[in-house]
């Protein structure tokens, strides 16, 4: 711009700069699509321009700043994109027993999302139906493998999680979410080792990680080379060449790490201001130590999760660096759910006290507890009386008389006994091992007992069991209150109405805005608070 003793700045052809006001900072914010100029004239008043030239003219207005046009698809860490072949760094996170659909998956793919099928708690016939189902779905859309499974730690059935990451190799699935690691496993290492190559001195993943935690500690495990023991044990079995366990010497199990924060199912309620940075900066200095990104030709990419359930939320976990936002409990009220109609009418009235913590069925003898549904359900109270009946009883027999009879009434709905024969029916087709241990030890069998209630629960959710609604388990976090407020009186306040892409294309275009409308207050733009407000509206993106 010519230097001039005192300037004016207009925009041609296009909108004249705006004087200042709270409507045209908040439709500057708006317009985040678009690249704008702001102005400031000699007498302090601010103006938005769009598109078109500046011209000098003479009365003193300055340039505060300029910003291009800033689409969803700029948020987080274009790696990300580029390597999962996905338009937006957005996943629909793995929603347990299958209420992430095949169905979900495939929509989130259509949509430009970056989906994972719901496989923990299923056999492993289920898992490979769905399998079946999304790629016959995706057969010849572009990047058609662009999708991924859960991948659950399974501490009481390791011969399963043995047979899924089998069947997830077989088949040629290229991405899994693991979740509910608390160390790391031989499966999840062989499925990371398996496949790697090394090209132009650089060490190509076949298969790729996600690694969900909530500690610093459990993301170390997968942020480090591939632990040597481990890989000389997969070696010796057949499970990995001894040039896969080369190379996996020398990598992380993980090529992404999901920061999971105050969510649905297993949590540890942790705060995403928190715990984010520090996983975040643990990764930088274990990447850098380990020469991760140079080995791999990528960054080890962090993203967020856990109670982004608007576009603030989402915008502040992109502001924090995340690489990529996953949502969870939001997804569980869209109609490519697999949770029952009932289940995501209970969930569409959602407020953000109506989420509670109870024990889990997977890890019940251990004590972890996962976050579910209050409002509308026993279930949690019912939960945690079974868990304190475990850690006062020495077995099924020695109950006291009165609180067996308040179990059975209440809870299991048949005697104690009935209740292990069905038990004991599904264990011998699961897993017969289980019996065995049972046999030799009353507390396991009553452990067992108890957990076919908690297993259940969730099911007549997914099935909408109207005998059983006040037994409904739904895992849901304090997210979903927040995007019931957020989403009241708009299109998709009716249950109905949200499917996978419009909460999402809705999330991603608002966190844009409010992300357009810090931009323009950092400018020093007195930016309305109406300008970081974003309301759903139906999209095609």
């Amino acid at each position: 711009m010519a230097a001039a003793a005192a300037q004016t700045l207009r925009f041609k052809p296009a909108d004249e700069a705006a004087r200042f006001s709270q409507n045209a900072l908040t439709e500057a914010a708006r317009r985040c699509r678009e690249s704008c100029v702001v102005v400031e004239s000699s007498d302090g008043g601010v103006g938005v321009g769009f598109g078109g030239s500046l011209v000098v003219g003479d009365d003193g207005a300055r340039v505060i700043g300029s910003l291009p046009g800033l689409w969803p698809e700029h948020l987080g860490c274009r790696s990300f994109t580029e390597v999962h072949g996905c338009r937006f760094p957005y996943v629909v996170g793995e929603m347990a027993n299958g209420i992430a659909t095949a169905e979900m998956v495939v929509a989130a793919h259509r949509a430009g999302f970056l989906g994972f099928f719901g496989a923990a708690g299923l056999p492993p016939a289920r898992v490979e139906a769905a399998i079946d189902t999304i790629e016959a779905a995706l057969l010849g859309t572009p990047n058609p493998t662009s999708w991924g499974i859960n991948l659950i730690h399974s501490p009481h059935e390791p011969d399963l999680e043995m047979d899924i990451v089998a069947l997830y190799l077989r088949r040629g699935v290229t991405r899994v979410s693991a979740s509910a690691y608390m160390d790391l496993t031989p499966m999840v290492v062989r499925y990371a080792a398996s496949g790697l190559t090394e090209r132009s001195g650089r060490i190509c993943r076949q298969n790729r990680v996600f690694a969900k935690i909530s500690r610093t500690e459990t993301a170390g495990h997968f942020l480090k080379p591939m632990p040597q023991a481990m890989l000389d044990d997969l070696v010796a079995a057949g499970h990995l060449s001894a040039d896969e366990a080369r190379l996996a010497a020398r990598i992380s199990v993980a090529s992404d790490i999901t920061v999971e924060a105050d969510s649905g199912g297993h949590t540890d309620n942790q705060a995403l201001p928190c715990v984010f940075p520090a996983v975040k900066q643990l990764a930088l200095e274990l990447s850098a130590r380990h020469d991760l990104a140079a080995l791999t030709g990528e960054p080890i990419r962090v993203g967020a999760a856990g109670g982004l359930g608007t576009p603030d939320a989402v915008a502040a976990a992109f502001a924090m660096g995340a690489a990529y936002v996953l949502t969870g409990s939001v997804n569980q009220s869209a109609v490519e759910s697999g949770l029952s109609p009932k289940g995501r009418e209970l969930l569409g009235g959602v407020r953000l006290g109506d989420v509670t913590m109870a024990p889990a069925a997977d890890m019940f003898e251990m004590g972890v507890k996962v976050q579910v549904l209050k409002k509308g359900s026993m279930f949690a109270n019912r939960a945690h009386k079974l868990y304190e009946v475990y850690k006062t009883s020495q077995s099924l027999e020695t109950i006291p008389a009165a609180e067996k009879a308040r179990i059975e009434k209440e809870v299991l709905r048949t005697t104690v006994e009935a209740a292990w024969e069905s038990t004991r029916a599904f264990f011998e087709k699961r897993d017969p091992s289980q019996l065995e241990k049972a046999a030799n030890d009353p507390r396991h069998k009553m452990a067992l007992v108890f957990r076919s209630y908690l297993g259940q629960a969730s099911k007549w959710a997914i099935a909408g069991d109207d005998s059983r609604a006040l037994d409904f388990q739904i895992w849901c976090g304090p997210a979903m209150g927040s995007f019931n407020t957020w989403v009241a009186g708009t299109f998709l306040e009716p249950v109905a109405a949200r499917t996978v892409a419009q909460i999402g294309w809705n999330l991603m275009e608002g966190a844009a805005v409010v992300t357009r409308a810090q931009q323009l207050r950092s400018m020093g733009a007195p930016v309305p608070d109406a300008a970081f407000v974003c309301r759903p509206r139906p999209m095609s993106l």
